[in-house]
Parts: structure tokens; C-alpha cells; sequence
């Protein structure tokens, strides 16, 4: 490949990345489908029988497609950067016009192509983020139903688990850490940005919490935010815009899964939202879904809050929700097959690539290219189990082991084997 481009090349990428960063300033997903804390008090205040009253203000969408607009006047999309650049496009017209429908059902029809819906299969698997879900729930059905002796978890207080993350991202970030802030009302756990970490001050955290929080919030999405802060050439990659959601949340969860932060519950979580939003699509209400999880985690805060994941942006009254929760499996597995191939194929270099922006897998050829270029930088900050890859490595060997044999005779063997062996409780 010709390394030798020309300086009008590089500003003409230059130039095409900050005109797409500007449009996408404007699109604030989660702002803008945000719910006034009101909303929960007046819900629970009518004991949970009423229909949320939600109002929406739509995005105006112009400025952003005008700026767009401007930037597609310098894209090709015929090379690999080009079509990264027009991939951008793509993703911050689709993020404006979602927005720019708020409360409306033609917010779930670009909800559902920004992000995907439960029943669509997947591209180069042949499942759907439902069938995906439903395997996830039937392993666990099935591990219940075997007597694990696992202690209750122990829990710790908002204060602490503020002290300990303080302390960690100090050491992982130094100048650049992010605030760690107790606040009264946060409507998750915590809620991650560049600067800060906010942390619901009446949250109640076990080991396992604390560590996903660390590992999904602070060394992924806040260290993808600040290491494409410092691309300076190329500051759409400090944009989270739709476009990247599905490589991001993957990433996050992937993070939980190599650092043995993942459980089974949070697991069963991400599988239940997903279930939530095809119940949303048929045409389930607000008060249908939020039953569901009452039923699914027995407490009435955590069933509002998951329910409003579901229908914040969309209608109240069923058939169009917001389908981003669908990306944390997809993603998961995108990454996961991904790394895998990566390492399969040799190209270990591609892996802290990932790291150093907002990104989708799709623009690893590009960058690869810019990086080659000077155009893009390396990234500042790293995960521990990539700065330190020895564990992932050795899985990743494992792995690929493990993938060369048919596990189909041995599946049979162990059933043969174990078929009057009494289940033991130890």
C-alpha cells in the first residue's frame, strides 16, 4: 500500500472529519429522550396504574443535515477511509432524524435500523438478538436448577464504592480522571462521562457491581471518549453517535466478561430487556412491561427503570420502543468473534485500534490506513486486560483450540456416561 499521500489528501479527510464532529454535537440521544424525575414520583404517586404522561421536545434536524450535507461534498465512498467517512454520515443523519421524531412511531422505525429489533438476524450468524436471548435464558433456567452453594452477595454503599473508583481511576487516568460525584437523583446506578462519573447516592452495589461499573464505564467508555479527545486530526472519532453504540456497549460488556466481572444476573438482565422490547414491538404498554420486571427483579424502582429503557423516545402505549438495549448482546458478540478473528488471522495490531476512539469493527481498515498516514494517533488510554494482554492471550489460544474440535461426539459421550448418574447436591 502507497504510505506517500499528499497533504491536500490528509486535509481534505481533515476537513470532512470536523464538519461531521460538528453535526454531531447536536445529537444527544439520551438527553433527549430523557424523563424528568416527575415522571417516576407522579407514576408511583397513581400506585402505578396510570400510563406515564411523557412530552418530548424533537431535535431540529437541519443544521445537523446541513453540516452533513457539507461533508458528503468531500467523500467518495469508494476507499476504505471514504467509506468510514460516509459511514459517520450515515450515522449522525440517522441519530438527527430519530431524534427529530420523538414520541412518535416513526422513532422506533429509525430506533430499529440505528440499532437493530429482537427478531432480525443476525448478519453472518443464523440467529436473531431474540433466539440469542432465549439460549441465554434457557442456560440459566437450567443451571437453577442444579444446587450451587453461592454466598449471598455482600453490599456495599454508594460512599464506598465512590471511594474505591476514585482511587482506581486516579491511577488508571492521572490528570485526566474523571470526577467521581454522589448525586440524589440519577435515573440508573451511576451514569458515565468524560469528565464525570455520577453515582445515584441511595444505590446499593455488590463486588461484582462495583467492578462491572469500573471495568464498562471508566475503562471503556470513558477512556474511548478521552483517547478520541486527543485525535486532533480526526475529531468525529471523539463522537459517540449512533453509528458506534452497537461496538461500544459490546466492547463495555466484553470488558465485564474478561475482567470476571459478569454474572449470571446481569446477564439474565441484558437477555430480559431484550424480551421487554419485543413485547414493547406486539404491542405491550407501558404498564405490561413494567409488570414484567416486577415480576422479573421484585422491586417496583428497578421494574420503572427498566421499563423506561424501553419506551423513553417512543410511544407509552406500545408497538414503537427505543431498541438500543438490543445492542449489548449484539455488540458482545460482535466484539467477542471479532478479537477472536483478529488474533485468528494474525492481527493482534487491530486490537488496540479499537481502543482509540468511538468506532464500529467496519472501520478498523480505515484506521489501520490513517494510522499509517500520521492522520491517526495511538491511543492514550488502554483497558488492563489489553496494556497487560497475558490473560486474553492465553484465552484466546484456548479458544481457538477449542473451536478446531467437533464437539458433537463428546456431547454424546458425556450423555452417555452420565444418563443414571443421579444429580449430586454437594
Amino acid at each position: 500500500m502507497n504510505t506517500q499521500v499528499s497533504d491536500q489528501e490528509k486535509d481534505r479527510i481533515r476537513q470532512t472529519a470536523r464538519l461531521l464532529y460538528e453535526a454531531s454535537r447536536s445529537i444527544r440521544i439520551l438527553r433527549t429522550i430523557a424523563w424528568p424525575s416527575e415522571v417516576k414520583e407522579e407514576f408511583f404517586a397513581q400506585n402505578a396504574k396510570e400510563l406515564p404522561q411523557v412530552s418530548y421536545t424533537p431535535l431540529d434536524p437541519a443544521p445537523v443535515l446541513d453540516l452533513v450535507r457539507d461533508a458528503r461534498r468531500f467523500i467518495v465512498p469508494m476507499s476504505a477511509i471514504d467509506l468510514w467517512l460516509e459511514r459517520q454520515a450515515d450515522g449522525i443523519e440517522r441519530g438527527a432524524r430519530m431524534l427529530a421524531s420523538v414520541g412518535t412511531p416513526a422513532f422506533f422505525e429509525y430506533s430499529r435500523h440505528i440499532y437493530g429489533e429482537p427478531t432480525a438476524p443476525l448478519r453472518y450468524f443464523p440467529l436473531s438478538p431474540l433466539e440469542l436471548s432465549q439460549s441465554i435464558s434457557d442456560t440459566i433456567a437450567q443451571l437453577a436448577c442444579i444446587e450451587m452453594d453461592i454466598a449471598p452477595p455482600t453490599y456495599h454503599s454508594s460512599e464506598k464504592v465512590a471511594s474505591d473508583m476514585e482511587r482506581a481511576v486516579q491511577q488508571h487516568f492521572g490528570k485526566d480522571a474523571p470526577k467521581i460525584e454522589l448525586v440524589d437523583r440519577l435515573s440508573a446506578n451511576a451514569l458515565a462521562t468524560i469528565s464525570a462519573i455520577k453515582i445515584r447516592r441511595d444505590a446499593r452495589f455488590t463486588d461484582r457491581d462495583a467492578s462491572q461499573l469500573l471495568h464498562h464505564e471508566a475503562y471503556i467508555h470513558v477512556a474511548t471518549s478521552l483517547n478520541g479527545r486527543a485525535q486532533t486530526d480526526l475529531p468525529i472519532l471523539a463522537a459517540g453517535h449512533p453509528g458506534t453504540t452497537r461496538i461500544q456497549e459490546g466492547l463495555a460488556v466484553y470488558a465485564e466478561i474478561i475482567s470476571g466481572s459478569m454474572e449470571l444476573d446481569r446477564m439474565r438482565r441484558l437477555a430480559d430487556r431484550v424480551f421487554a422490547i419485543q413485547m414493547a414491538i406486539e404491542g405491550a404498554d407501558f404498564l405490561e412491561v413494567y409488570h414484567y420486571f416486577l415480576e422479573k427483579v421484585g422491586d417496583r424502582d428497578q421494574a420503572f427503570e427498566n421499563a423506561r429503557r424501553v419506551f423513553r423516545g417512543g410511544v407509552i402505549t406500545g408497538g414503537a420502543p427505543f431498541t438500543k438495549d438490543v445492542v449489548y448482546l449484539l455488540g458482545l458478540l460482535q466484539v467477542s468473534n471479532a478479537i477472536r478473528a483478529f488474533f485468528a488471522a494474525g492481527r493482534s495490531d487491530c486490537l488496540k485500534l479499537l481502543f482509540c476512539g468511538k468506532l464500529d469493527i467496519m472501520d478498523i481498515p480505515a484506521l489501520c490506513e490513517l494510522y499509517t498516514m500520521g492522520l491517526c494517533q495511538v491511543p492514550l488510554y488502554l483497558p488492563p486486560w489489553v496494556s497487560d494482554p497475558r490473560y486474553l492471550l492465553a484465552l484466546l489460544t484456548y479458544s481457538t483450540f477449542m473451536n478446531k474440535m467437533d464437539m458433537e461426539p463428546i456431547l454424546l459421550a458425556a450423555t452417555k456416561l452420565l444418563e443414571n448418574a443421579p444429580i449430586v447436591k454437594l
